[in-house]
């Protein structure tokens, strides 16, 4: 096993030398041919030791000794010439190839300091810098055109900076790192790739346009995934704008200057637009964002945009019940008094939490069960994976509102679809059409773009391909990131990601 690297030489002796053992041997080959001529030649000039560094025995380096032979052609310009090995050592390197190997294999999963420290540990040791160099010199997988292409991109700065990884989107394969997420850069590559014939990616309409550009007859597949997830945000969104129909209380309390200033906004708003002005006039005029004003427009009530405020637990929320009693009874009750009557109840909180507690309208409005992003979490989650008290909570607060029982509804009908079969062109056209019969006008906007894209949408619900798999390379990318590879740029990072299949 210890030489099983050196199967192309003779071995003739091994010296144990305390600090380093030294490997006697030649190779089998007595004629080797000039590297300049390729005349053969078996004259000898002269041996000598070549100090290259070899997988280490008991943890002690191992030097090697090569022949130097005299070329036999007169009019050869290279008189003498060393012997290469092959299999063992390359030209002008200092280390084995099975050594090379062998720490490219660490350097390729741990990088600079990481892998010097690794490399240390299995008396391999070199510096951060060389397990760099070493990483860039190996060879990258052969390229290849994949029939099922999968596309995305990743931060290389956020926010800032993206590049594109480019995988088989069927065995997972890692096929190229583009350093940019431009619509020319993935058109060019698709140009010199013939032979992708289905294209699993995003939303990207970069990656939309370079797909149609450079392959018009190639299938793109939208991400299941990235639709679900738009779905969500356009559920949220319904949710927090329907807060005022499912949570407990009454209206919500307009003390605030914040929900007085929501209330001046939505009447402004709607004033405007029933008087026929245009929403970009509208935004000019009241001195809002145009995405604000849409906001405004979208709520046919004012409570729609007004949410209940939600407080934190007191030492005065388990007596509300009495204060709400006591209040509608008596409603000059002194805070004096309710505070004695708390106190007797075992209440342990000062007048002045009493006080702000009252001011805030916290008595007569009650605070959401939950938070809204906390709901379109039950109402996402398949039925059969709540629980019973989960259930009741979604039956009970969305049985409260119209739209939000219609939005259970609809959620399970875009469920379903996520589940690839050839029947689902058909029903995601029915279930677009009851979304339009609902008073959902964020879903309205989710259908419209889904509708941008119809083709691709239609593929990711009948087609079994998925982008699955380059969100997976993804994620190992994020790793590679937090290891720093800033050193030697975005060619350090595309060596680690296409060799991190193949080590």
């Amino acid at each position: 096993m210890v030489f099983s690297g050196l199967s192309s030489l003779d071995i003739e002796e091994v010296r144990d030398l305390g600090d380093r053992v030294r490997v006697i041997a030649k190779t089998t080959d007595e004629v080797v041919a000039c590297p300049d001529c390729g005349i053969a030649s078996r004259r000898v000039h002269e041996c000598c030791e070549r100090t290259v560094a070899d997988v280490p025995i008991d943890a002690r380096p191992v030097a090697l000794r090569v022949r130097r032979l005299r070329c036999e052609n007169c009019d050869c310009p290279r008189r003498t010439f060393r012997e290469q090995v092959p299999e063992v050592l390359e030209r002008y390197q200092r280390r084995t190839g099975r050594l090379a190997a062998q720490i490219g294999a660490v350097v390729s999963e741990l990088a600079g300091r990481a892998s010097q420290r690794t490399l240390a540990a299995l008396s391999m040791a070199v510096s951060r810098h060389t397990a760099i160099r070493m990483l860039l010199r190996l060879p990258l997988p052969p390229q290849r055109t994949p029939t099922v292409l999968g596309v995305d991109d990743f931060a290389l700065r956020k926010r800032l900076r993206y590049a594109t990884v480019l995988i088989d989107a069927v065995t997972g394969e890692r096929i190229d790192v583009l350093p940019d997420r431009k619509a020319d850069t993935l058109q060019a590559w698709l140009g010199a790739h013939p032979g992708v014939e289905v294209v699993c990616r995003d939303g990207s309409a970069a990656y939309a346009q370079a797909v149609a550009d450079a392959l018009p007859d190639a299938i793109q597949v939208a991400d299941r995934w990235h639709l679900w997830r738009g779905f969500g945000e356009a559920s949220l969104k319904e949710v927090a704008a329907h807060g005022s129909c499912w949570s407990k209380g009454g209206p919500a309390s307009t003390a605030t200057k914040r929900a007085r200033t929501t209330l001046e906004r939505w009447h402004a708003v709607h004033d405007l637009l029933n008087a026929g002005v245009g929403l970009m006039d509208c935004a000019r005029r009241l001195q809002l964002s145009l995405n604000t004003v849409k906001r405004y427009m979208r709520a046919a009530e004012p409570d729609r945009i007004r949410p209940t405020p939600q407080y934190r637990t007191t030492l005065v929320d388990p007596y509300r019940d009495h204060l709400r009693r006591r209040r509608s009874e008596d409603p000059a009750v002194t805070v004096k008094q309710l505070l004695e009557e708390i106190k007797a109840l075992g209440h342990t909180g000062s007048q002045n939490l009493l006080d702000r507690y009252i001011n805030q309208g916290r008595v007569e409005a009650d605070r959401r069960p939950i938070a809204p992003r906390r709901l379109t979490g039950l109402i996402l989650t398949a039925p059969a994976h709540r629980s019973g008290k989960q259930r009741d909570l979604v039956d009970e607060l969305t049985g409260r509102c119209p739209q939000m029982k219609a939005l259970v509804g609809l959620t399970g009908g875009f469920a379903a679809l996520l589940r690839p079969e050839p029947g689902n062109a058909e029903r995601l056209e029915e279930w677009t059409t009851a979304v339009r019969a609902e008073d959902l006008p964020h879903l309205h906007s989710f259908t419209r773009g889904l509708e941008q894209d119809r083709a691709a949408v239609t593929a990711a619900f009948t087609l079994p391909f998925h982008n699955g798999r380059t969100e997976g390379v993804n994620t190992k990318t994020k790793l590679i990131k937090r290891q720093m590879y800033g050193r030697a740029g975005f060619k350090l990072l595309r060596h680690r990601i296409l060799l991190g299949s193949h080590h």
